[in-house]
């Protein structure tokens, strides 16, 4: 540890590290300080690597596997007999994969000369040309201030607790309880149905356990797309998952072994038991010893970190990035406002461009979208034209059983141009990109029309929905569209 850097990181998650190495690369002196631990041991990665994004992945795709074994091989006549599920075999595969990436992310960091520094990070006084940031070892408290020209704040979230079902740990978890179970519960009760909802109790229905999803907003999935978030609606309940939205859970105790809910809709209460319960209602970022009295950082009414377009705070050469600061609380948004931050400090014009921010939900068929939905474009005042495209008449859909779902894209009807793309589907967070690539570059659905995507592909769906927005698609029947008035 150095006394003076030019660049000190605070936080370890994906855009914090990605920060550092990246300073590294350019010749900066950086240091990264992160305090967790993980399992007993300092770990990098923040939530995603260990205790989100991955971890959960890993667990979806195990549950996956073991489903479509167990239910979906014999129409491919394969028989398999009787199909069983190690819980502990699992989650060690789980716990694998973290140490294996977190494991590859300190070796990064000390590849590209950044000093790892394992401790908690105060930004006590931002003003100056020096900033000053105090760092409380991990090992034995000791405190020491370090001076560095810039600083960018990664602090990162942790999940929102609600009053009325307070986490213990055992009966009532948080997402990162959830990721831990030794084994199936046979009743499970999941408080809200956003990602991580919908994601966790997947995994667990698809291992056996009854599940069921309290959903406060009248309306599912309300930042989705209105036709696709009603797919994946009709499409969920039918796997097995009994989300009831506009339902409010008012109480949740724990009475011997058994999670007592009590829940409320139109102005009636009733009660459930579960063996488990997940709550899971949205994260709020994280603060905990960041700003000192006299840091100087201004913040916003929600409690986040005031930054620009450039994620700059009101300090000279202070930066604020990810869950801290406005926008979705998505790890690749973070990862990519650390290296614009980190790039802007070096002297280069480096830019996010926060409209074409991919948004993916991994159940399965998979849930995602990027740009404008059909009511968001609506509501900007646009001339909306859309095309859709079921995958019920993709040939590569059809031979690889994955055949539910659908491709929709959103346009400026008067201009022609590309404003969204929305999916439902095998692969979906994949297809999704291309419609990044296109909004990137300003294409227009006659663009996508005159693209030629490989036969046979899911991707030609893609080819499909843009042709819809004409009436031209050809291997669906096309209605006329009638004329908004």
């Amino acid at each position: 540890m150095k006394d003076n850097y030019d660049l000190v990181v605070i936080g370890g998650g994906p855009g914090g590290y990605e920060a550092a190495i990246r300073a590294g690369q350019l010749g900066m002196s950086v240091a990264c300080i992160e305090k967790r631990v993980y399992k007993g041991e300092p770990a990098l990665g923040g939530t995603c690597l260990n205790v989100g994004c991955i971890p959960s992945k890993a667990l979806l795709d195990s549950s996956h596997r073991y489903e479509a074994t167990k239910h979906d091989l014999a129409e491919h006549g394969i028989s398999t007999g009787d199909v069983a599920i190690d819980v502990e075999q699992m989650i060690e595969r789980k716990e694998g994969i973290i140490k294996q990436l977190t494991g590859g992310v300190a070796a990064l960091l000390k590849g590209n000369g950044v000093d790892w520094l394992q401790g908690w990070g105060t930004l006590v006084d931002g003003k100056g040309a020096d900033k000053q940031v105090k760092f409380t070892a991990l090992e034995d408290e000791t405190e020491t201030t370090i001076t560095a020209k810039n600083v960018i704040l990664a602090a990162g979230s942790v999940p929102i607790d609600i009053p009325v079902a307070k986490t213990d740990g055992e009966r009532i978890v948080d997402s990162t309880g959830a990721l831990d179970f030794t084994e199936v519960p046979k009743r499970l009760g999941v408080i809200g149905a956003g990602v991580i909802g919908l994601e966790l109790g997947s995994v667990w229905r698809r291992l056996g356990a009854e599940v069921v999803i309290y959903e406060a907003l009248p309306n599912f999935l309300a930042a989705a797309d209105k036709d696709i978030s009603k797919e994946a609606g009709k499409m969920l309940k039918k796997q097995g998952l009994d989300i009831r939205v506009d339902t409010k859970v008012t109480n949740a105790e724990v009475k011997g072994d058994e999670v007592v809910v009590t829940s409320e809709k139109n102005g009636e209460a009733s009660d459930e038991s579960f063996d488990k319960l997940i709550v899971c209602v949205g994260r709020r970022a994280y603060a905990e010893k960041l700003l000192g009295e006299d840091s100087g950082i201004e913040l916003t009414e929600r409690g986040l970190i005031d930054v620009d377009d450039q994620c700059k705070t009101n300090l000279d050469g202070v930066y604020a990035i990810g869950d801290l600061v406005r926008g979705p609380m998505l790890a690749h948004k973070a990862m990519e406002e650390g290296m614009m931050a980190v790039e802007r400090i070096h002297g280069e014009k480096a830019q996010v461009n926060y409209d074409t921010i991919i948004n993916v939900i991994y159940t399965h068929p998979e849930i995602a979208w990027v740009g404008m939905t059909e009511q968001e474009a609506e509501a900007a005042g646009y001339e909306v034209k859309t095309g859709s495209f079921n995958l019920a008449a993709n040939g590569r859909a059809l031979a690889q059983s994955e055949a539910e779902g659908s491709i929709k894209v959103v346009a400026d009807a008067k201009t022609d141009r590309l404003l969204g793309m929305h999916a439902i589907s095998a692969g979906a967070g994949d297809i999704v990109h291309q419609g990044m690539i296109a909004m990137e570059f300003v294409s227009s659905i006659e663009d996508l029309q005159l693209m030629t995507f490989a036969h046979p592909t899911i991707s030609e769906a893609v080819h499909e929905a843009a042709l819809s927005a004409d009436g031209r698609a050809i291997h669906a029947i096309q209605r006329k569209k009638r004329k908004k008035k």
